[in-house]
């Protein structure tokens, strides 16, 4: 995801362009990028280690073509929506389920790398943090949608009750989803109220040490790690478990999210 940046949170960098207006080496763009990463606070280890150093990659190859960051948000929900449709419209299999994992980890990956992509060009702004959000929301929908459909369709000897678990856990990712962006809205704005201007921007703080815990921990909710259900598609009942297991998880840490979410709104509010 990216958007329009705070001047505490900005990160600035050389641009990767010579003294003509030319791109340099790609070595130099990677370099660029390495140096314009969001904190590690709150990123579980999938994202750190997996996903942003892929989308560092492909920001690159997205730069020396001469891509946008939106233009690189549409290339992601191309290759996550073909995935998705796949899984609605064919019958599981165990290549199936390879070709669902690989297209929705790299439409992942394309995610992660609009972002960089902005940060490298200074191209970032509200239409292209506005249209990362509705892509972000339909990718949500739609591939819980689309395991409704495929058990549906496909799953002969599954019960009614089944259908069931998607549409859970398709309530369970949506109100993650609002609840998280409503936090994040609400908190600038409480803070925003409450801002006193100072004579002279304060020292910055040293940063505080990435719990690797608490990385670990997250990797349950980690997008990047729910795709790998999808490589159980050969064996129904094996991906219906890994699904199941999944939901129950998300919906553990939905309970987490919105106590703690909640908490600090009303901390918020106390100190205004």
């Amino acid at each position: 995801m990216y958007g329009m940046w705070t001047e505490t949170e900005r990160v600035m960098i050389r641009s990767p362009l010579d003294a003509g207006g030319r791109m340099e080496s790609t070595g130099t763009v990677l370099r660029a990028l390495r140096g314009a990463q969001k904190t590690s606070k709150g990123v579980s280890l999938y994202s750190r280690y997996v996903n942003r150093p892929a989308g560092r990659v492909l920001a690159t190859g997205a730069y020396r073509c001469g891509l946008t960051p939106n233009q690189v948000t549409l290339v992601s929900a191309a290759f996550t929506f073909a995935s998705i449709a796949a899984v609605a419209s064919t019958a599981p299999s165990w290549a199936l389920g390879l070709l669902v994992w690989a297209g929705l980890v790299v439409g992942f990956a394309f995610d992660s790398a609009d972002g960089q992509l902005a940060r490298l060009t200074g191209r970032g702004g509200p239409d292209g943090e506005w249209l990362d959000h509705v892509v972000d929301c339909a990718k949500m929908i739609l591939v819980h949608t689309a395991v409704l459909i495929s058990f549906y369709r496909f799953g002969e000897r599954t019960g009614g009750a089944w259908l069931l678990l998607p549409l859970g856990f398709l309530f369970v990712a949506v109100l993650t989803f609002c609840a998280g962006l409503l936090r994040e809205q609400l908190g600038k704005a409480a803070a925003a109220a409450v801002a006193v201007p100072a004579p002279r921007p304060p020292e910055p703080a040293p940063a505080a040490p990435v719990s690797r815990v608490r990385a670990v921990a997250l990797l349950p909710a980690d997008y990047g790690v729910f795709c790998l259900v999808f490589l159980l598609l050969g064996a129904p009942a094996a991906f219906r478990a890994g699904y199941a297991l999944l939901a129950a998880v998300h919906a553990l840490f939905l309970v987490a999210f919105l106590a703690k979410w909640f908490r600090e709104l009303r901390a918020l509010r106390a100190e205004g």
